[in-house]
């Protein structure tokens, strides 16, 4: 019975397989986000550490809500591998650059499984994806604005300790 369950798939094929690539990449941005927070930790950095540990683990979340969906409507969801985690870092300013683009990258990889979804007329994946893009839009606007506190107040110093102060409210911040 079960095996008849399955063949019921409601996704396409082709967007189960981009949704399991993008499980991919939730996990290696949850793992890249632990590294960073590590970091942070390793500096003195506690708000910033303690902002990339709940990134990590948002991240999972994400990942976790698409095998989900996945399993949930017929289809298989695979358990990603995750390696080459860079754990070396320069500066919390790099550290947060290299966030916005991994979001930045995020962000493409959604728009283009919904564009596939249109494509192939998989309305129900269409749907589901409606949140991410919302997420991604927020996501970014965060690491947009630690960057401009960055550009604010400077790269060093006291105004490495006050940026660190600052981080906790960023999320809030947003409209």
């Amino acid at each position: 019975m079960k095996d008849l369950v399955r063949q019921k798939l409601s996704l396409h094929v082709d967007i189960m397989d981009l949704l399991n690539e993008q499980i991919k990449k939730e996990a290696h941005s949850s793992s890249v986000y632990l590294a960073m927070a590590s970091w942070c930790d390793q500096n003195g950095l506690i708000n910033s550490a303690k902002f990339f540990y709940e990134q990590s683990q948002e991240e999972r979340e994400h990942m976790m809500r698409i095998f989900h969906f996945i399993n949930d409507n017929g289809g298989t969801a695979y358990s990603p591998e995750v390696s080459n985690i860079s754990h070396d870092y320069n500066s919390l300013e790099e550290i947060f650059e290299n966030a916005l683009d991994q979001e930045i990258a995020i962000t493409k990889s959604i728009h283009n499984i919904v564009l596939k979804c249109r494509k192939v007329q998989d309305l129900t994946s269409e749907y589901f994806l409606q949140w991410f893009v919302k997420e991604q839009m927020e996501e970014e606007q965060t690491f947009r604005r630690a960057l401009e506190l960055f550009d604010l107040m400077g790269t060093e110093g006291m105004a490495l300790k006050f940026i660190d102060e600052r981080i906790p409210g960023i999320r809030e911040d947003q409209p």
